[in-house]
């Protein structure tokens, strides 16, 4: 007779224990699901910030910050978003908003001086580079610190600036090919032309810093195409730049022979070319 009971008893037992069971393993899953979402919505941040639309973006930040305010990676993410969709003031302020967050770092105020460069706020640049802590030693500080100390025509301290950043990056095309034009603003050609030539061997797809290696080799009155890599397309671009560049000298002829050049070489119709050209016939 206790069998029953005993029975029933056990049963009981062990529907209590799937319970508990049940309550286990759905906890399990919530935590599993959450860090799911987690990944998930790092990974979309990341998509945001490299490959969507700038503008996409800054919508996507904004609705994220509007649902959590506290969260500075949003807030980041907004402000890094403005910058690439061009709105240099916005993205100023959205830096500026990051910097007074709890948990910024030294990079968000580098970041920052960016954002007021690109606005054209030169002076409060300075002011935010001169507040980042000495120890803060990277490659977007010092390029930063290059070209304000640019602007300021500092050569010296241009220089010495240029060559910490170049030493703090394994890319330094684009900060050899700044520091080149800088060289080539004052004058200093055959710097620049070997800065040029550098940023070309170190990114051979820099369009700039070719042309930019032409202009400082016609400066110098050298109207020969380096030997760099280029296409035909490229290749008509830059004998045309070579043509301004010799004309602006008052090498007219030269310039001429080279737009002839320019217009035989390019695959297509190179109107640019062709007008110039037309120009100076007309001139005489």
């Amino acid at each position: 007779m206790r069998h029953p009971l005993l029975l029933a008893a056990c049963l009981a037992g062990a529907t209590a224990l799937a319970g508990c069971g049940e309550k286990d393993a759905n906890a399990t899953v919530e935590r599993a699901f959450k860090d799911v979402n987690v990944v998930d919505e790092s990974n979309l941040n990341d998509v945001m910030l490299t490959v969507a639309d700038p503008n996409e973006a800054v919508s996507y930040f904004s609705r994220a910050l509007k649902e959590n305010p506290e969260r500075i990676d949003h807030q980041r993410g907004l402000a890094l978003s403005l910058v690439r969709a061009k709105r240099h003031a916005e993205g100023a302020s959205a830096w500026a908003a990051t910097t007074r967050m709890p948990g910024a770092e030294p990079d968000d105020n580098v970041q920052y001086a960016d954002a007021l460069i690109r606005a054209g706020n030169w002076a409060k640049a300075e002011a935010v580079l001169d507040a980042v802590p000495p120890t803060h030693e990277t490659f977007d500080r010092y390029r930063l610190e290059a070209i304000v100390a640019d602007s300021k025509e500092e050569w010296q301290r241009a220089d010495s600036f240029y060559e910490t950043a170049v030493g703090l990056t394994t890319r330094p095309a684009g900060v050899l090919n700044n520091w080149g034009y800088s060289k080539l603003t004052r004058g200093a050609y055959p710097d620049a032309e070997r800065l040029f030539s550098d940023a070309i061997r170190q990114d051979a797809t820099l369009f700039t810093a070719k042309n930019n290696l032409v202009m400082a080799r016609g400066a110098q009155r050298d109207y020969t195409l380096p030997v760099i890599p280029m296409d035909q397309t490229e290749r008509a671009q830059l004998l045309h730049t070579l043509a301004l560049t010799a004309i602006k000298q008052g090498d007219v002829e030269t310039g001429k022979g080279l737009l002839r050049d320019a217009i035989e070489t390019h695959p297509q119709h190179f109107e640019a070319a062709v007008r110039s050209l037309r120009a100076l016939e007309a001139s005489g």
